[in-house]
């Protein structure tokens, strides 16, 4: 209650807003908010604090869904696929975390995580499920809504051409140990053609290092080539995602053979395995 009191104060202008404006809804219930913007479906259990971001989100510019647990999130999902979810981790019912894993399982939806709890383990653990970013409770919203823009951006993915236009070349594709990265449609398959899940912030991590094969790479550097920079990146969020894509290339990604580390710098890939 004391966390919801100051995330209500941290809102601009959280006095005046009505009943109605706030959106509290009941039980299994799902509350759409239209607007012209990307689509961002906002999940918390507690009505007043998922009505305000979802409020502060429609002010600027934004499509907002409101469900307040897994279970309506993914009612939501059969309807309609959102371009963004807002996740609070401290759920009754089913915790984020493991909201988090079941969606990256089997989409690329990005997801920034909120909680009141501000666990280091929780930030590293949901990063290592695919999460692609994170903000403890209570948090600016205005910050959020940057957050949020700074995802899209990242995951944006350029309009196909049409058939007619699109030139006859081929399929650009770089071998990743036990993988293949695809470059003009940003997946990562084996050798069969089955598709292995990957977040954007891994696949432009992948790219940066195929484009910049047998280089050592600081970390900093790497957060520039995927363009991962924020107002409050960390470096070890690199180490992180490299350790979640050397288990999806490496053979043995205790004992890494293509995407090594280089002591006191960073990383490096080598094609080869050498």
């Amino acid at each position: 209650m004391v966390a919801m009191k100051e995330f209500g104060r941290r809102f601009d202008s959280g006095e005046a807003w009505s009943e109605q404006a706030r959106g509290v809804i009941g039980p299994g219930k799902i509350r759409a908010m239209t607007g012209s913007g990307p689509h961002i479906a906002v999940v918390d259990d507690e009505a007043d604090a998922r009505a305000m971001v979802g409020d502060y989100l429609r002010l600027h510019g934004f499509d907002v869904t409101l469900c307040e647990s897994g279970r309506a999130l993914r009612t939501h999902l059969e309807a309609r696929t959102p371009d963004l979810i807002v996740l609070d981790l401290n759920m009754p019912e089913e915790d984020g975390l493991s909201i988090v894993r079941d969606l990256k399982a089997r989409s690329r939806i990005p997801i920034i995580m909120l909680t009141a709890t501000a666990s280091p383990i929780d930030r590293v653990v949901g990063l290592e499920l695919g999460a692609d970013d994170y903000l403890p409770k209570p948090c600016e919203l205005r910050e959020l809504v940057a957050r949020v823009r700074s995802v899209l951006r990242r995951v944006q993915v350029e309009p196909a051409v049409p058939p007619a236009a699109k030139p006859e070349t081929p399929s650009r594709k770089v071998r990743f140990g036990t993988k293949w990265l695809e470059l003009d449609a940003l997946r990562l398959r084996d050798d069969a053609g089955v598709e292995q899940p990957l977040t954007r912030s891994e696949f432009d991590l992948l790219k940066a290092f195929a484009d910049h094969p047998k280089r050592a790479l600081s970390r900093e550097r790497l957060l520039d080539l995927a363009d991962a920079r924020d107002p409050d990146a960390f470096d070890r969020a690199i180490d992180v995602r490299i350790n979640r894509i050397r288990k999806k290339v490496e053979p043995d990604p205790a004992h890494p053979r293509y995407i090594r580390t280089v002591r006191g710098l960073g990383y490096i890939f080598r094609p080869d395995g050498d």
